[in-house]
């Protein structure tokens, strides 16, 4: 009885642990900024549900454009390309997002509680340091026709 006492404890305390808001979003944020590109998932790491962190694993410093409780943006501008990175706090918020979002159509770089929105060609250098699944959105309204030339 002991033991299966001890082993449910064990279990719990990581759970209370990472639930704990004993941080201020300022000690979280210095934490997460921690996380350097070496720890792209060739290492087994998966990048975090962070515009900020996720943003520093593709090389920019985001402007934050939305921060409300249903997700979080900020857009990346670089001088190869400019893209967005959208971060949710469940996935069945970011599940939603991407319903509304296949109206239009696209590549989706998607992961845990976050997507990256870039052009296609970027999506396979982003997948390789941050980890997730390119997801082709078809949109509504007509496919475009071969040409008969």
């Amino acid at each position: 009885m002991r033991g299966a006492t001890l082993a449910a404890t064990l279990a719990i305390v990581p759970l209370t642990a990472a639930c704990g808001g004993g941080d201020d979003d300022a000690d979280t944020d210095r934490k997460q900024a921690k996380v350097s590109v070496s720890d792209a998932p060739a290492n087994g790491v998966v990048a975090p549900a962070r515009v900020e962190v996720i943003a520093g694993l593709t090389g920019c410093k985001p402007k934050i454009r939305i921060n409300a409780t249903e997700l979080r943006q900020g857009v990346c501008h670089t001088k190869k390309v400019d893209y967005l990175i959208t971060t949710f706090p469940t996935d069945e918020l970011k599940e939603s997002w991407l319903d509304s979002a296949s109206g239009y159509g696209g590549n989706y770089l998607v992961g845990t509680r976050w997507i990256v929105s870039a052009q296609p060609q970027m999506l396979d250098g982003f997948r390789d340091r941050l980890g997730g699944t390119i997801r082709q959105l078809r949109g509504f309204g007509p496919a475009a026709q071969p040409s008969a030339s």
